[in-house]
C-alpha cells in the first residue's frame, strides 16, 4: 500500500470531548484532520488527568491530528475558519445544538457558502427533539439506551459498563456517516448536513435491543422482567488454578465434547441437553460439575484442552495481563510511543490492517496550535473554494439517491458480525448477495421455539438477496470467481485462512478483478498464536479485559456482561468504515485492497484509556462498578417504583449548583468556595443523602426531567420496550416497522443511526429465505440458462430456497 485510503481528504475537527474519536479514526485512515481550538486549548485537554500527567483520553482520541488556534468569538477568527472551511471536505463539530449559529458559522450558512462541504454535527441527543438541549454523558446514554437495564445481576442494582465504550462507538458511527456523506458528495457534487446523536448511535449500533442478536438468544427471556436478566449462565465463568476462564457452549458438537470431557455423566446423557435452553435450565446442576473439573487446572491448560476438544474456552484477562499477552505482542496490537512530551506509554495500535499495513497510531496528539502555521500554508495552497478530492466532470448520480447504488457485494458473513456488516451496504443501495451453503449454515438462521424465521435474520439480512451455492466444489468456486469478476466487495468473517483454503484468497480474487475489496474479520486476527482460536463475542470480551472491568468491583466473583453481544455490532461497523475508505481511495487508484479487522482489537481500542493507564501505572486499573471518585454525585440511584433507576452524573461546579437548587439547598448552590474541584466538595455526603431521599419519591422520568432542566446530567433507565415509546426517539423517528411474510407481527427496526440532509433512509425490504434468489442470480449475473441451472441444482452446486436448511439446535461461530 503506497498511500493511506483517505490521503487528500481534509477534515476540520471542532469536537471537544464527545465525538473526538471520530476524527481520530479518519486520521488513522489517512485524512488530514485539523483540530480547531481556542488559544487556551480544548476543554478535553484538561479532563482525565492522573497525578499531573497528560489527559489520556485526549492523547488517544487526538493522535494523528494537527491543531490550529482560532477564536470563533472574534470576527477575524470566524473569517479564518471560513477560509479553512472553503478548502475542507468534512467539518465535524460537537459544540452543541445552535452554538455554531451563535458564533456566526451555522452549518446551514457554511453549506450555502460551500455547497460541496459535508458538516457532521455530533451531540448527545441530536439537533432536534425534546431532549435536544439536555446534557449527555456516557452513563446517561447507557441508561436511556436500554443497555443499563440488561447489565448486572438479578436482584442487584443495574451496572454501568466500562467507561469509554460509548465515546468510541459513537466515534465509529460518526466516521461512517461522515464518509458516507463524503462519498455521496463525490458522486453527486452536493454536500450536506449530517445529524448524529450519541443516544441513537448506542440504541441502534452498540448492542441494539431491536436488532441482530447472538446465537445464545435461543436461551434468553423475551418477557423483560423486573431486575436484570439472569445472564450468568449464558457464557459462564469458572475459577481455575490461576484465575478464571469462560466457556461458550452453543453448537451441539461443542456440548457433546464437553459432555465427554466431564466423563459422560448419566444425568446429562439425554439428547434434550443438546439444546441451549435445556442446558441453561440445568445450569444449577451442570455448572458445579464443570467448576470441579476446571478447579485444578491453569487457564492455559484449560484453553489448550478446549481447543483440542473443539470447545470454546478463553481466559478472563485483567488489563495488565492483556498488555503482557504474547498473542497481542506478536500480532502488533500494541505499540510503545510518546503520548505527550516526555511521557511514553503502551497504546493500542489501531483498528484495522489494509494490505497488511496497520492503520493506526502514527504520531502523538498535537500541542495547542502545533502544526497550525503549516495547516494555514498548506491548505491555502490547495486554492480557491474547490473542494479537494471532488470528482471532475458531471455528477454520476442525482442527489437524494442511495450512495451505494450500482455497488455489488458478495456477503459470506455469518451470525451477528456478518449480518451487521453486510446490512450497512444493503441499507444504502448496494446489491448485497448473501452466500449460503446447506453444509455450513449460518447460525443466525436458528429460529427459536419453532418459529419459521428468526427475528435476527429479518433485522440483519433485510434488503439483501440470497444465493445458495457450494463453494467447496470446483464448479461452485468457478461460479463465485465469475461473480467476483464484476463485484466490488467481498465480506467474510471466518477463521483466518478459510478463504484461502477454498481457493478464494484476496490474491486469487484480485487476479480476476484488481478493483475488488476483500474484508475479512476474525476473533483474534490472522497474526499471533491465537489466530485459529474459536471466537465468540464473550470470549473476545474476556480476553481483552472488557469482562474484567464489567463487574461490580474488583473482587466480585464474575463479570456481568453475559447479556450483551458486544463487540460484534461495533466491530462490524469498524470494518464497514474501513471498506468505505478503500472504496473512496479506489476512485483515484483504481485498485482494490485486502482488509483485516480483528474483533479483539476493536475491543482493545475501545477500552484503550484503561489499558494506557495500566501501562503507565501497573496494577492501578480495576473494576469500579458504579462508582466514580471524580464526580461529586454520581451513580445509579433507586427511584419510586419496582426496580426503577436513574443515573445522575455531576461532573463540574455548574452541575453541582444545579443539583443543589433542585434539592432546595440554594445556599449550597451559591457557595462558590469549592468551585473548580468537585472531588473536594465538603458537603458532598450531605448532597448525596438529600438526592437519595428526593429520588425515592419520584419516577425516573420525573426526576430526569427536573434534573436535566436544571442542567444536571441524568438519565432514566429504560427497558427495551420503553425505547419504542420514549418521546425523544418518537420525535426523531428512530424506529420504523419491518414486515416479513414469515413473521406473525411487524418488527420495530431502525432505519438510520444518523440523519442525513440528502441521503434517504434505508428501505425495509424483507430478508430473503436461504437460497431464495439462486436462480435469479445465476441467470442475471452468471448468464446461465434454465437447463444449466437445473443441472447445477441436481448436483448440489446451486441450492435454491428450500434446499438450504438449518438443523434444530445448530449454531455457527460468528468469527
Amino acid at each position: 500500500m503506497t498511500a493511506l485510503p483517505l490521503d487528500g481528504v481534509h477534515v476540520l475537527d471542532l469536537t471537544d470531548g464527545l465525538g473526538e474519536s471520530a476524527g481520530r479514526f479518519l486520521a488513522d485512515l489517512g485524512a488530514d484532520v485539523v483540530r480547531v481550538e481556542p488559544d487556551s486549548g480544548s476543554e478535553s485537554r484538561r479532563t482525565g488527568h492522573r497525578d499531573g500527567g497528560p489527559s489520556i483520553p485526549f492523547a488517544l482520541r487526538n493522535a494523528n491530528k494537527r491543531s490550529v488556534c482560532i477564536d470563533l468569538t472574534d470576527e477575524a477568527g470566524v473569517e479564518r475558519f471560513r477560509s479553512l472551511a472553503a478548502v475542507a471536505d468534512i467539518v465535524i463539530e460537537s459544540t452543541g445544538p445552535g452554538r455554531l449559529a451563535e458564533l456566526g458559522v451555522a452549518p446551514e450558512e457554511l453549506l450555502a457558502a460551500y455547497p460541496r462541504l459535508v458538516v457532521v454535527s455530533i451531540s448527545g441527543f441530536g439537533q432536534t427533539g425534546p431532549y435536544r438541549d439536555w446534557t449527555a454523558t456516557e452513563s446517561v446514554v447507557y441508561a436511556l439506551s436500554g443497555v443499563l437495564s440488561r447489565s448486572g445481576e438479578p436482584g442487584r442494582e443495574p451496572l454501568l459498563p466500562p467507561v469509554g465504550l460509548v465515546e468510541e462507538s459513537l466515534g465509529v458511527h460518526a466516521a461512517w456517516s461522515a464518509l458516507l456523506a463524503h462519498l455521496d458528495r463525490l458522486e453527486t457534487g452536493v454536500g450536506q448536513l449530517v445529524d448524529i446523536s450519541a443516544l441513537e448511535a448506542v440504541v441502534h449500533g452498540f448492542d441494539p435491543g431491536f436488532g441482530v442478536q447472538g446465537s445464545a438468544a435461543a436461551g434468553r427471556s423475551e418477557d423483560f422482567p423486573r431486575g436484570r436478566p439472569d445472564a450468568a449462565n449464558f457464557y459462564p465463568v469458572f475459577p481455575c488454578a490461576d484465575g478464571q476462564v469462560r466457556i461458550c457452549l452453543l453448537a451441539r458438537r461443542q456440548w457433546r465434547a464437553m459432555f465427554a470431557w466431564l466423563g459422560e455423566p448419566a444425568e446429562f446423557a439425554d439428547p434434550s441437553y443438546d439444546t441451549i435452553p435445556a442446558r441453561f435450565a440445568a445450569a444449577d446442576r451442570l455448572h458445579p460439575l464443570i467448576e470441579s473439573l476446571f478447579a485444578g487446572h491453569t487457564r492455559d491448560e484449560l484453553v489448550a484442552q478446549g481447543s483440542a476438544r473443539g470447545i470454546p474456552v478463553g481466559g478472563v484477562l485483567r488489563p495488565g495481563e492483556v498488555l503482557g499477552e504474547r498473542h497481542f505482542q506478536e500480532a502488533g496490537t500494541f505499540t510503545d510511543v510518546e503520548i505527550a512530551d516526555g511521557v511514553r506509554a503502551t497504546v493500542p495500535s489501531g483498528y484495522a490492517r489494509v494490505d497488511g499495513v496497520r492503520l493506526g497510531f502514527r504520531h502523538r496528539a498535537p500541542a495547542i496550535g502545533e502544526g497550525g502555521a503549516a495547516v494555514l500554508a498548506e491548505w491555502s495552497d490547495v486554492g480557491g473554494t474547490e473542494v479537494v478530492g471532488a470528482t471532475p466532470g458531471p455528477p454520476v448520480r442525482s442527489a437524494g439517491t442511495h450512495p451505494f447504488d450500482g455497488l455489488r457485494v458478495l456477503d459470506l458473513g455469518v451470525v451477528v458480525f456478518g449480518a451487521e456488516l453486510g446490512r450497512q451496504f444493503a441499507d444504502h443501495g448496494a446489491d448485497v448477495i448473501k452466500i449460503e451453503n446447506t453444509a455450513f449454515p449460518d447460525g443466525l438462521r436458528q429460529s427459536k421455539r419453532g418459529a419459521a424465521l428468526a427475528a435476527s435474520v429479518a433485522w440483519g439480512h433485510r434488503n439483501k438477496r440470497s444465493l445458495g451455492i457450494d463453494l467447496r466444489s470446483p464448479d461452485g468456486r468457478r461460479l463465485f470467481l465469475d461473480l467476483a469478476a464484476s463485484a466490488d466487495v467481498v465480506l467474510a468473517n471466518f477463521k483466518p485462512g478459510t478463504l484461502g483454503s477454498m481457493g478464494l484468497s484476496y490474491d486469487e480474487l484480485a487476479a480476476v478483478n484488481p478493483r475488488i475489496v476483500v474484508a475479512e474479520s476474525s476473533a483474534f486476527g490472522g497474526l499471533g498464536p491465537w489466530n485459529t482460536r474459536l471466537g465468540y463475542g464473550p470470549l473476545v470480551r474476556a480476553a481483552c479485559g472488557v469482562s474484567s472491568l464489567w463487574r461490580y468491583s474488583e473482587d466480585y466473583p464474575g463479570p456481568c456482561d453475559g447479556s450483551t453481544v458486544y463487540p460484534d455490532h461495533i466491530a462490524a461497523q469498524v470494518s464497514a468504515v474501513t471498506v468505505l475508505a478503500t472504496l473512496i481511495a479506489r476512485k483515484t487508484t483504481g485498485r482494490g485492497a485486502a482488509i483485516e479487522v480483528a474483533q479483539a482489537e476493536t475491543a482493545i481500542m475501545q477500552i484503550g484509556v484503561h489499558l494506557v493507564r495500566e501501562s503507565l501505572d501497573p496494577g492501578s486499573v480495576a473494576a469500579t462498578g458504579n462508582g466514580d471518585p471524580s464526580a461529586s454525585s454520581f451513580g445509579v440511584y433507586r427511584c419510586k417504583g419496582d426496580d426503577e433507576w436513574i443515573v445522575v452524573d455531576v461532573r463540574d461546579d455548574r452541575h453541582r449548583r444545579g443539583l443543589a437548587r433542585v434539592l432546595g439547598r440554594s445556599v449550597l448552590a451559591e457557595d462558590h468556595r469549592h468551585d473548580s474541584g468537585v472531588t473536594r466538595l465538603r458537603p458532598r455526603g450531605e448532597i448525596d443523602a438529600l438526592l437519595v431521599a428526593w429520588l425515592a419519591e419520584l419516577s425516573p422520568t420525573q426526576a430526569m426531567t427536573a434534573l436535566q432542566d436544571a442542567g444536571v446530567p441524568a438519565g432514566a433507565m429504560l427497558r427495551l420496550p420503553e425505547l419504542l415509546t420514549d418521546p425523544h426517539l418518537i420525535a426523531r423517528d428512530a424506529y420504523s416497522s419491518l414486515d416479513h411474510p414469515l413473521l406473525p407481527n411487524d418488527l420495530p427496526t431502525a432505519v438510520r443511526v444518523a440523519r442525513f440532509g440528502t441521503i434517504p433512509d434505508a428501505p425495509v425490504r424483507p430478508a430473503p429465505l436461504a437460497g431464495e434468489h439462486t436462480a435469479e442470480v445465476a441467470s442475471e449475473l452468471l448468464g446461465l440458462g434454465v437447463s444449466e441451472i437445473a443441472d447445477l441444482v441436481a448436483t448440489g452446486v446451486l441450492q435454491p430456497a428450500g434446499e438450504v436448511t438449518v438443523a434444530a439446535g445448530s449454531a455457527s461461530s460468528s468469527r
